[in-house]
């Protein structure tokens, strides 16, 4: 198991062969929306092999990834989410699981009432390499030596440059269903790297997965049927998390968590869980004389940036992480405290990120701001004529 294709090919024969012949020992059962269920025709469903349902994190109009697509299933679900105006791209490495994917997407477009779905063949770690394309070079150019394995290679750099299987930031949701933990742990930081790639600023993933409770056994690791049975290569449930923020995702939220483990091996618990992220943190930082204040109910919070936010403070904050607190997930805990008077970017100076301060009242209300609005009450003090 020590080699890319050990890992690979356990990988691609067991789905081959599920993409054909129902396998029930693939994976979690899943409770989809059911009025969603309708268009898609019995061997896709019954041929889902996934732990979660990320598609409920699609919103209309969207631009939908889905790694790792199998029969299709998410993606159909996610066509009718997204309505006519969104679009919907599979990416999948089996050719017999992009059969069955394609084998009904005409007559399930006609019935969802619009075609808005795509399917690619590429590696889910690799989403510049259009295998389409290489398949259909390698038809052309067998390669037969180390000149034509050179030729091959630079052949590759060129369509990932010049016609990339996905698009940088072309994407606003990125969704994977059980697939995550089937990719060898040395290309795991690079399908991150990718997710994070394709993805538009703003935008989320929404990646269903196995994980488990403590490191997976070595021996555990040596077993290629637990590979392609989505337990070999199960990250650790807290390094899951951490994949995503060393990746540039910021906001990560545990969304679903089965309690109980769907296995157990040797004492790991393997079970499912959702986790949503967002990209858009980077960036510059300027200072336009706003505060947050954190609502509760703990008494002090850090984000991924590493501000601490102390509960009932006004919180010195740069624009950028001002309107990232307007937005999911952290809304719903932020009081946002604009300056009186506007700064615009133009006028705005840098501000130091890597500090956590209060901000004065005064700095949003401005110094001079002397109003006073009690009925009948005087600004003026006695002998003043200044009213």
């Amino acid at each position: 198991m020590s080699t890319t294709l050990d890992v690979e090919r356990a990988v691609k024969e067991r789905y081959s062969r599920a993409a054909q012949t129902l396998e029930g020992a693939l994976c979690c059962p899943v409770d989809y929306d059911p009025k969603y269920l309708n268009v898609i025709p019995e061997e896709i469903k019954e041929r889902d092999y996934g732990c979660g349902d990320p598609s409920q994190f699609v919103r209309e109009g969207d631009v939908v990834l889905d790694l790792g697509s199998g029969g299709g299933k998410v993606c159909y679900i996610a066509a009718q989410i997204a309505g006519p105006e969104g679009f919907v791209i599979g990416v999948d490495a089996n050719d017999e699981m992009l059969s069955l994917a394609e084998k009904h997407r005409s007559e399930i477009g006609d019935r969802i009432g619009h075609h808005n779905v795509e399917f690619r063949k590429g590696r889910i770690q690799d989403l510049g390499l259009d295998l389409r394309l290489v398949d259909s070079y390698l038809n052309e150019n067998p390669i037969r030596s180390a000149s034509q394995l050179s030729s091959f290679e630079n052949y590759c750099s060129r369509i990932r440059k010049e016609r990339p299987l996905v698009a940088d930031e072309s994407v606003d949701v990125v969704l994977s269903n059980c697939v995550l933990n089937l990719v060898r742990r040395e290309d795991k930081e690079q399908l991150f790297a990718e997710m994070f790639r394709v993805v538009r600023r703003g935008g989320r993933v929404a990646i269903s997965d196995i994980v488990a409770d403590e490191d997976v056994p070595y021996e555990l690791k040596q077993d290629p049927a637990l590979w392609s049975g989505c337990i070999a290569g199960a990250y650790r449930e807290d390094a899951f998390l951490d994949a995503f923020d060393r990746a540039g995702f910021y906001g990560m939220e545990i969304v679903m968590r089965d309690e109980r483990p769907w296995r157990t091996v040797k004492g790991v618990e393997f079970r499912s869980i959702t986790v949503v992220a967002r990209k858009g943190k980077q960036g510059p930082c300027w200072e336009r004389r706003q505060a947050v204040i954190y609502r509760g109910p703990w008494r002090k919070v850090i984000d991924d940036d590493g501000h601490a936010l102390e509960r009932g403070k006004r919180m010195a904050v740069c624009d950028k992480t001002f309107q990232i607190y307007g937005r999911e997930p952290y809304a719903r805990d932020i009081i946002p405290v604009e300056p009186r008077e506007a700064i615009s970017l133009e006028e705005a100076k840098a501000f130091d990120c890597s500090r956590s301060a209060a901000r004065h009242p005064r700095e949003t209300k401005g110094l001079e701001y002397s109003v006073t609005d009690l009925p009948g009450a005087s600004c003026c003090a006695p002998g003043d004529d200044c009213c």
